[in-house]
């Protein structure tokens, strides 16, 4: 608990000491910390952290400065002539130079911002600029004397350039860097550069004034030069001009002779031509009329044969629409025809396969009603075999007699289901091709056309009768099963019946019935 506690007191101590001592320079400020180190610690444009009680911060301004620089009183010129010199200096520290302060034998290199940290921390930029002035003025008259007063005045890059040069020395000294060095302004107390000001305006208009004269001079001789030039041209111009004139007059001449001997020619031969072409054009509008009336005639005949050609294409035209007319008309009362027709066979086939379910389901009857009997006295034979074969063969020749009566009515009604149905079926025949005709008998009126292949309509409807009676009758036989065309056919109906009735059972004895022979009947 003791060494948690101590190790926050550490960190809240740390956390405080970081809170006192955090600075912060600006870009244009240099913070110098110092206390506990040989050399100080220098922050520019960036954090650090100080020591509190051990560890002090102070501000070194680092911006440029501008230091006016007079002389203040007359200086004499190396030509002894008193001037007075306005100049303006721009300086700053020396943060990045490494400057020698001592001598060529034995040098010493210190940091620029180091040595103006020993004269001007914590001071104004003014304030640095003026202690600086003292320093920048006196290396100014220095050089002031050194030059004479028309080399101050006409060479002002060259002043400028030697005061920064004898300045940078003592510059250096203090971590000062000169950046610039301008001469704003040069007077003498006697007027002097006034007065070589004027000598040089008076030679200047001297010299302009001369200048000028010969000029004038030369404008002068150049432009009576120019005017004979000018002249000379224009006569021998104006005489090119008159030579020129006269032969175009001689070539007018001549062209005008040609011109109209050629228009003389050409009338005599737009006189011929015109006659030529006055009978050419009489001929060719005889001609003209000729083939106006040549065609008018054939435009007519054409015209005639387009007539009878259009009433041709008319008439054919209207009867082949009343044949197509027709046509569809008999071809829907076909149809519909049909469709009745099938409508009906439908229904007759429905009737028809009623009436052969009826049948079946008769015969069927008859057949369980026949096994029953035989398998009743089957089992009375079975039954009774024990009083004697004299009954049993009574017996069984009974229940033979029966069954063999059975089976010739069950025979019988197989037989009489096809034969009446095909009664039936006869007997309604009449009326279904009443029927069939029925819609015949309602169509009003019938167009027959011939198809070319040597019979006609007429033949063809009624032909379509037997054809449509003949699709009944086998739909008939069809849906019945039975083959009406082999009953109508035969004569008689077949009755003779084959067949052999085993009976087992009754004491290993075997009973055989055959059918009756036709002596025996």
């Amino acid at each position: 608990m003791t060494a948690i506690i101590g190790a926050a007191i550490t960190a809240l101590v740390v956390i405080l000491i970081f809170a006192m001592g955090y600075v912060k320079a600006p870009p244009d400020q240099a913070f110098i910390i110092s206390g506990l180190r040989k050399e100080p610690r220098i922050l520019i444009g960036r954090a650090g952290v100080k020591i509190p009680f051990f560890e002090r911060v102070d501000k070194l301004y680092l911006g440029q400065m501008t230091v006016d620089i007079k002389t203040e009183q007359s200086v004499p010129t190396n030509d002894f002539i008193n001037v007075d010199v306005d100049a303006v200096a721009k300086v700053r520290i020396a943060t990045d130079r490494i400057i020698n302060i001592g001598t060529e034998d034995s040098p010493v290199k210190v940091k620029g911002i180091l040595l103006a940290s020993k004269n001007f921390l914590n001071k104004a930029p003014a304030q640095i600029a003026q202690e600086l002035k003292d320093s920048l003025q006196g290396n100014m008259r220095e050089i002031i004397g050194t030059l004479d007063l028309r080399t101050i005045n006409t060479d002002r890059d060259s002043f400028s350039d030697q005061v920064m040069l004898k300045a940078s020395k003592d510059m250096d000294k203090l971590g000062i860097e000169i950046i610039s060095c301008n001469i704003q302004n040069v007077t003498d107390e006697n007027g002097l550069i006034r007065d070589l000001g004027a000598d040089n305006t008076a030679r200047i208009k001297k010299d302009a004034a001369i200048a000028k004269a010969q000029a004038d001079r030369d404008v002068a001789i150049a432009q009576a030069e120019a005017d004979r030039a000018s002249n000379d041209a224009k006569v021998a111009a104006q005489t090119e001009i008159a030579q020129k004139n006269n032969e175009l007059d001689i070539k007018k001449a001549a062209l005008k002779k040609q011109a109209d001997t050629a228009q003389a020619e050409a009338d005599a031969a737009y006189e011929i031509q015109n006659q030529e072409q006055q009978k050419t054009i009489q001929a060719a509008t005889v001609n003209a009329e000729i083939a106006k009336v040549e065609r008018e005639a054939e435009l007519k005949q054409k015209e005639v044969l387009v007539k009878q050609q259009e009433l041709a294409a008319e008439i054919e035209k209207k009867a082949d629409a009343d044949k197509y007319r027709a046509e569809k008309d008999a071809e829907a009362k076909l149809i519909q025809r049909q469709r009745e027709a099938e409508a009906r066979k439908y229904e007759q086939e429905k009737e028809a396969e009623a009436q052969k379910a009826k049948a079946e389901a008769m015969k069927y009857a008859a057949e369980q009603e026949a096994a029953g009997i035989k398998a009743k006295y089957d089992a009375e034979a079975a039954g009774i075999a024990a009083k004697g074969r004299a009954e049993a063969e009574s017996i069984k020749a009974q229940g033979l007699a029966e069954a063999e009566a059975m089976e010739k009515k069950a025979e019988a009604y197989k037989k009489y289901n096809g034969a009446a149905m095909a009664e039936m079926m006869i007997k309604i025949m009449p009326q279904m091709a009443a029927e069939i005709a029925k819609p015949l008998s309602q169509i009003d009126k019938i167009n027959i056309y011939g198809t070319g292949d040597g019979s006609n309509g007429a033949s063809q409807i009624s032909g379509n009768m037997p054809v449509v009676m003949k699709q009944v009758f086998d739909t008939m036989s069809e849906a019945t099963g039975v083959d009406f065309s082999e009953i109508m056919k035969a004569g008689t109906y077949d009755a003779k019946v084959n067949k052999n009735v085993n009976i087992t059972g009754l004491n290993d004895v075997e009973i055989k019935a055959t059918p009756k022979k036709d002596s025996d009947k």
